[in-house]
């Protein structure tokens, strides 16, 4: 297996992008790619998308070939492929382009991810996010994702003693971030106040508590290590990248309070990667609601079970605190487009990896991306690390 390296990325503004299309936000998002990466679109190899529902957002499928054949590649017959893991999609996307590269299969691969979900009410999105879980026991007896998340923090809280403001402070926490982030969907500072007073959605979450629903796209290029230097001056290895699945529907789940999918990805990255927890910099987490974050933090091996609502009241989960998590503003201020997310979360670790995070720049070496499929039947790690 070879080495890989990241020698490009691009990422559109997180949104309502009534004013572009489907595959128009790929086409901004790989163009930005190549720019950063200094690239040409001969020289691409191949593409992996990924995308979790175009097919009923935007009554779109064959996305692959769609993404090709926008991006002009489909004259030079570019392999293109779709990628779907449900909110893992980006991330599996990722993984299947860096084992591409390693592989030798390939040398210059696009990973990108996309979803444009706006273009639809809210029942519909509702409806079309249900099916990333078991739609025959879960989706047909009412389950929502709210709802389901909502079961999970029940328990927690009841289990761990968690309180409903350490809930709040994950939400207060990733606004505060997402204002520094220029692609973020929301860009505005939020109080504690403003979570416990939002609209209750499934108790115990609120309006806070839950991502918004976004258009987006991001890509990433990757290229051998050893030919990294051919395209960029700052070029970040891939130490690792991992998956893993676990049941869909939560009543067959071990614990509930536990992703045992993510305790098997993060382990196998670990290894993979050949660092240790207190190597990683800084994390980006999937906070598809504020209760998802805390059990990442925990199911990671960052701390022990029912320890991450006190790590983040102290400020440990901060920008300035010792593991900072999802700079980027997470799923919950910088947006959540689901395809779009895992590469979202690989941008993120690049550009502070490269020193170009602006008001929210890390001193790290080493940052680490986590991306969950519903409830977490599929989640992929990825550790990322400065040359």
């Amino acid at each position: 297996m070879r080495d890989v390296a990241v020698i490009g990325v691009g990422c559109t503004k997180f949104g309502e992008k009534w004013d572009t299309s489907f595959r128009n936000l790929f086409v901004e998002a790989g163009g930005l790619a190549l720019e950063d990466g200094n690239l040409s679109g001969d020289q691409i190899e191949e593409i992996f998308v990924g995308n979790m529902s175009a097919g009923r957002f935007v009554e779109q499928e064959h996305v692959g070939a769609l993404i090709a054949d926008y991006a002009g590649l489909a004259t030079d017959n570019i392999p293109s492929t779709r990628v779907e893991a449900a909110c893992a999609s980006g991330g599996l996307a990722f993984r299947q382009a860096y084992t591409t590269v390693a592989s030798g299969m390939a040398d210059v691969v696009v990973a990108a991810g996309v979803e444009k979900m706006t273009d639809v009410g809210t029942e519909m999105t509702t409806d079309v996010l249900a099916a990333a879980a078991d739609r025959e026991w879960e989706g047909i007896a009412g389950a929502t994702f709210p709802g389901l998340y909502a079961m999970i923090a029940t328990l927690y809280m009841d289990r761990y003693g968690l309180t409903r403001e350490q809930l709040a402070q994950v939400a207060v926490k990733n606004h505060a971030n997402g204002e520094k982030n220029p692609n973020a969907q929301f860009r505005k500072a939020i109080t504690l106040d403003t979570v416990l007073q939002s609209t209750l959605v499934a108790d115990p979450l609120r309006l806070f508590d839950c991502s918004p629903v976004t258009d987006g796209a991001a890509a990433v290029i990757l290229a051998p290590l050893e030919r990294a230097r051919e395209f960029t001056d700052t070029p970040v290895r891939v130490l690792g990248s991992s998956q893993a699945s676990s049941t869909i529907a939560l009543h067959d789940r071990r614990d509930i309070c536990t992703l045992d999918a993510t305790v098997a990805a993060g382990n196998r990255v670990f290894e993979m990667a050949k660092v240790e927890r207190k190597d990683i910099g800084f994390i980006e987490v999937h906070d598809c609601f504020t209760i998802a974050e805390l059990c990442a933090i925990e199911d990671l091996g960052f701390c022990k079970k029912g320890e991450a609502g006190k790590l983040t009241e102290e400020g440990v989960t901060a920008l300035n605190g010792s593991l900072p998590v999802n700079p980027s503003g997470g799923l919950k201020a910088c947006g959540h487009p689901v395809g779009a997310t895992g590469i979202k979360q690989v941008y993120e670790v690049v550009r502070q990896l490269r020193g170009e995070a602006e008001g929210r720049q890390i001193d790290a070496d080493i940052g680490m991306t986590h991306n969950v499929g519903g409830t977490g039947a599929t989640v992929v790690c990825s550790i990322l690390g400065r040359v």
